[in-house]
């Protein structure tokens, strides 16, 4: 029995004295064992019990009674600050629940209610559902809590509020003057928030009163959910060209969890960022994870600079391959090949190659490949919204060899490695950007970028891969000056690979990543051939 209620028995009566709000009138003891225990409940909530704890639930935040309600939750402390932000600081009023069928222990449910600030209100409807379980240490039937219950766009330290906007809103448009809306390209949302959030006080707009939710973190943009009075637009010229964006977002769409970033090489500019993601996470710039095969291109980089061999030389391809008792073998059904060159080794993603040169490059290689020539791994990408720059630690023991085939430490986004293709292809580093530099005389990173005898030699190896290794499938019908790498990362608990994919047409470069997608031609692949179709 939960902290507030006291029980007492007496010839065979059962009194529930409740101490506390939130209990209503639920009787724990609504049963006897022999010699006068009381009966736990256990086992899935019933149909009553859910009717009843969902009804108890609304009938309370219908009220506003913030810490009633939360005491039908299986966390109250997280759930109280939610609820009670909803009506004292989103200033929403006449709140009224309908609950739907429910669907074993998942009731859905649609609220109406009226958002009232500064002598303006404005209707507020939506849909959610919520879950009926039983209590871990109470038997009673509680919602289980998520703050999606009370808005489905809340997640975990988000919380509501209305008033005056943080910032002015921004008319955002791409290089040509094409507005960027979120109803047109919904994959830019978030990104278009956070574009509002660094960007609004300098497009010349002014703030209007909205509903927003604020999230925990500080550096996140705040997302609107309503416009109670709209304030003026001020216009944001981006570098993104709808064209390419319109593809991206078609594109991703056809798998989960997925993402992608198209760059121009010969400027840095970003034409598009898509992500179609349960999460709403924007993965395609802040993703942090094992890039595998296609981290080749920087692999590749550091044998020729190092001298350690060249396109045409040497880079066997064994059938496995041990490093510091760890053994590494190839995708199934790649024939090993003894004799191979670092461009066969390359075309046909052969892991064994690479692992067996952890013998000669020293610990820190790659780290200083990746951070010199393209600029990864410094922390200092100013991109214009929040982005991850890539890491390339220098690890030793096993990981030196699995840093080589992009698993082991490395890690990457798809926007980090859209500008490695980028420098692949011209030689020449260039810090990504969404926004123009003028804009705020932010400064941008550098790094020296590769010799032109390194980039020829991958820009070599990367045709080879497109029109006779392992991306040629993908690749086929595209014309023009073209290049690929695939990849995939195998990842602790999953069935099946990251696929990972990177690719170059004329001058636009992109790369994709589909988490549990399989092997780079699996979906990544498809993605970016969709993106360089329209946009090379």
């Amino acid at each position: 029995m939960r902290k507030g209620a006291k029980a007492a028995i007496a010839s065979g009566v059962c009194i529930v004295v409740l101490g506390g709000a939130g209990y209503g009138a639920y009787n724990v003891l609504s049963t006897l064992h022999d010699g006068g225990r009381p009966a736990v409940r256990t086992g899935p909530p019933t149909a009553d019990e859910i009717s009843d704890t969902t009804s108890k639930f609304f009938a309370a935040w219908e009220k506003g009674r913030s810490a009633t309600a939360a005491s039908y939750t299986n966390d109250s402390a997280d759930a109280e600050p939610v609820l009670s932000s909803f009506g004292a600081v989103a200033h929403i009023r006449d709140v009224r629940i309908t609950p739907g069928k429910a669907t074993g222990a998942t009731v859905p449910y649609s609220v109406k209610a009226t958002v009232s600030y500064g002598g303006t209100s404005k209707p507020l409807a939506y849909r959610s559902r919520l879950t009926v379980v039983r209590g871990e240490t109470t038997h009673r039937a509680l919602v289980d809590w998520d703050p999606s219950v009370v808005h489905p766009a809340l997640k975990r330290g988000d919380t509501l509020s209305t008033g005056e906007a943080a910032t002015p809103p921004i008319e955002a448009v791409d290089r040509n003057g094409t507005v960027l809306s979120k109803d047109a390209y919904p994959s830019l949302g978030p990104i278009l928030d956070e574009l509002r959030s660094r960007y609004g006080d300098k497009a010349g707009g002014t703030p209007g009163v909205e509903l927003v939710i604020q999230h925990e973190s500080q550096e996140a943009a705040d997302t609107t959910l309503l416009t109670l009075a709209a304030g003026k637009p001020g216009k944001l010229r981006t570098t993104l060209d709808a064209r390419v964006q319109a593809a991206a977002e078609t594109a991703v769409t056809k798998y989960a969890e997925s993402s992608v970033v198209a760059v121009q090489p010969s400027t840095g500019d970003v034409l598009a960022v898509a992500n179609h993601r349960e999460d709403g996470f924007n993965a395609a710039f802040l993703g942090e994870l094992a890039p595998g095969s296609t981290m080749k291109i920087i692999s590749a980089a550091t044998l020729i600079d190092t001298g350690l061999t060249s396109m045409t030389g040497p880079a066997p391809c064994p059938p496995t391959a041990t490093w510091q008792s760890q053994t590494f073998s190839n995708l199934k059904g790649l024939q090993p090949d003894e004799r191979a060159t670092l461009a066969d080794s390359f075309a046909r993603s052969c892991n064994t190659a690479f692992v067996k040169y952890a013998d000669s490059v020293q610990v820190d290689s790659l780290t200083k490949e990746a951070e010199d020539r393209f600029g990864l791994g410094r922390n200092d990408w100013k991109v214009g919204i929040p982005s991850f720059d890539g890491r390339v630690p220098a690890s030793g023991g096993p990981d030196t060899a699995a840093n080589l085939i992009g698993q082991g430490q490395v890690q990457m986004s798809p926007l980090n490695m859209a500008s490695v293709t980028a420098t692949a292809l011209t030689g020449t580093f260039r810090q990504p950007v969404l926004v123009a530099q003028k804009l705020d005389d932010r400064p941008l990173a550098t790094a020296k970028g590769l010799s032109a005898n390194t980039s020829g030699q991958l820009r070599a190896m990367m045709n080879r891969t497109a029109t006779s290794g392992t991306a040629a499938g993908v690749m086929s019908g595209l014309r023009g000056t073209i290049g690929a790498k695939t990849g995939s990362a195998e990842v602790d608990g999953q069935t099946k690979s990251n696929s990972w994919f990177a690719g170059y047409r004329d001058d636009i470069a992109a790369a994709a990543m589909t988490q549990d997608g399989g092997h780079g031609i699996d979906a990544a692949g498809p993605i970016v051939a969709s993106v360089l179709r329209i946009g090379g």
